[in-house]
C-alpha cells in the first residue's frame, strides 16, 4: 500500500466499471469517484456499481492507498429517500471515504451516520460566503466550473485567512474540474433533455440534446442565420494541463477529471498525464516540452477538441466542438479475447474474433482485473484449431487474464 499524504495535491479520477477503476489506479489516481445504483448524474450515460460491488471496490482501492468517493448527486424525490439511506448505510459499512452530494436530504443523512460529505458542482458554489455555509456539512467543496482563477484564488485565500474548517476539523479543501466534457448549462443544470425527451438531466438521464446539429431560422422570413458550425451548444472539452501550475497556485487541492462514461484507455491516459503533471510541478520540472507530450497523449483518447483556456482564464464560452463525437487522433478496433496466459514465458493466448494483428502493431488489452495494458507486438505465432477457430500467441509485458479484450490501435485519417 502506498503512502497517502493528506496535504498533497490530489488527482481524482472517474470510474464507471472495474476496468476503468483499475485504469484509474494504474494511472496514479489519489482517489476515484463512481456511482452506486441510479441516483447519480451519470446513471444512464455510464456504467455504475451495485451495493454488492462495494467491498471489492474499496478493497482494491485501499490496497493502493486510493480513496473512494461515491456520487449521490441527482435531484432526489421523496420516493428516493429510502434508497438513499440504503446506499449510505452500505457505504458506511464498506468504508467508502465520502459521498458527493448536493441535495440537503442526502447531506443530512450522510452526516447523521458520520460519512464525510463533499459538495457537488451542482450546488454551483461561486463565492466565499457559500463556502462558509457549506463548510458546516462538507470537508471538500467542488466549485462552479464557470469561475476564473482569480475568483478561485480569492475563495482559497479567505479559507486560509478565516480558517474555515469542515466537520473533520481540517481546512476545507477546494476541488475543481481540470479535464473533460463541459456542459453548455451552468453547473450542468440543463432542462433541454427533459423538455424534448422527458428525460431529466438532473436525474442522471441526459440525452445530450446539446451535442446535436441545429439550425437557427428567422421565423418571419424563413432565412437561416449564418453560423460558424451547426453544433452551437456543444462546447469543446476542457483541458488545463498547460496551466495546471496556475490552478494549483490559486489554491485548488483536488483536481477532478470528468469521464465516468468514458472508456478505460481514456481514464488511464488522462489520469496518468495529470498525475505526471502534478508531480512535475511539485518537483520543479514542469516544462513546455512535457506539456506538449502530455497534450499529444490526451489527443489520442476521446475528446471533442480542447478548450485550453476555459473559464479559468476568464474566457467567455464560445469554443464549440464543430462535430459530433470524438476528435481523438487514434481509434481502437476490437480483435478478440484472451483465452490463456503462460506465466513462465510471459505469453498471452488470444482468439481472433474480428480483425487481425501482426508484429509491430500497437495494441491494448483491457480487463476488470488487468485494467489497461498498452504495448507493441514484438512477435506472434498463429495456429488454427478446428475449421474456424484461429488462435495466436504474443508476448505481453504483464499478466493478462481469460476473457480480457484485445484491441488494435489505428491512427484516424
Amino acid at each position: 500500500m502506498k503512502e497517502t499524504n493528506p496535504n498533497k495535491i490530489q488527482v481524482l479520477a472517474p470510474a464507471g466499471s472495474f476496468e476503468t477503476l483499475q485504469a484509474a489506479i494504474q494511472g496514479g489516481a489519489d482517489s476515484v469517484y463512481f456511482g452506486v445504483g441510479d441516483l447519480n448524474m451519470r446513471s444512464r450515460a455510464a456504467n455504475h456499481f451495485t451495493i454488492g460491488d462495494l467491498d471489492e471496490v474499496v478493497k482494491r482501492c485501499e490496497e493502493h492507498g486510493v480513496k473512494t468517493h461515491v456520487t449521490l448527486n441527482s435531484v432526489m424525490y421523496d420516493r428516493d429517500l429510502p434508497q438513499v439511506q440504503e446506499i449510505c448505510d452500505a457505504l458506511k459499512k464498506s468504508g467508502v471515504h465520502a459521498v458527493i452530494a448536493h441535495d440537503i436530504a442526502v447531506i443530512m443523512y450522510a452526516q447523521s451516520i458520520e460519512i464525510p460529505t463533499h459538495i457537488s458542482t451542482q450546488v454551483n458554489v461561486c463565492n466565499f460566503q457559500a463556502v462558509k455555509y457549506y463548510a458546516q456539512y462538507a470537508d471538500v467543496i467542488v466549485l462552479a466550473r464557470e469561475l476564473n482563477l482569480e475568483q478561485i484564488r480569492s475563495i482559497c485565500d479567505n479559507i486560509q485567512k478565516e480558517h474555515i474548517c469542515g466537520p473533520g476539523g481540517e481546512l476545507v479543501k477546494i476541488e475543481v474540474f481540470v479535464h473533460g466534457a463541459l456542459c453548455v448549462a451552468i453547473s450542468g443544470k440543463c432542462y433541454m433533455s427533459l423538455a424534448q425527451q422527458n428525460a431529466s438531466a438532473n436525474r442522471g438521464e441526459c440525452q445530450q440534446m446539446c451535442r446535436r446539429k441545429y439550425r437557427v431560422t428567422d421565423e418571419d422570413t424563413g432565412k437561416e442565420l449564418v453560423l460558424d458550425n451547426q453544433y452551437i451548444m456543444s462546447p469543446k472539452d476542457l483541458c488545463t494541463i498547460e496551466y495546471l501550475d496556475q490552478m494549483i497556485d490559486a489554491g485548488a487541492s483536488v483536481l477532478k477529471i470528468e469521464g465516468r462514461g468514458k472508456a478505460p484507455e481514456y481514464v488511464y491516459a488522462v489520469t496518468k498525464a495529470y498525475r505526471e503533471a502534478v508531480d512535475s510541478i511539485g518537483e520543479g520540472t514542469y516544462s513546455k516540452e512535457k506539456i506538449e507530450k502530455w497534450k499529444s497523449g490526451l489527443e489520442k483518447v476521446y475528446n471533442r477538441g480542447f478548450w485550453h483556456g476555459g473559464y479559468y482564464l476568464g474566457n467567455p464560452l464560445g469554443e464549440w466542438s464543430g462535430t459530433y463525437g470524438s476528435k481523438a487522433t487514434r481509434k481502437k478496433e476490437y480483435i478478440g479475447k484472451t483465452t490463456n496466459y503462460f506465466a513462465k514465458s510471459g505469453v498471452g493466448e488470444f482468439l481472433f474474433e474480428a480483425g487481425t494483428v501482426e508484429s509491430g502493431d500497437q495494441v491494448m488489452v483491457v480487463g476488470p482485473t488487468t485494467g489497461v495494458l498498452e504495448f507493441t507486438i514484438s512477435s506472434m505465432r498463429e495456429h488454427i484449431e478446428g475449421s474456424d477457430k484461429r488462435i495466436f500467441t504474443i508476448p505481453t509485458p504483464e499478466k493478462v487474464r481469460r476473457n480480457d479484450k484485445l484491441y488494435l490501435f489505428k491512427n484516424r485519417v
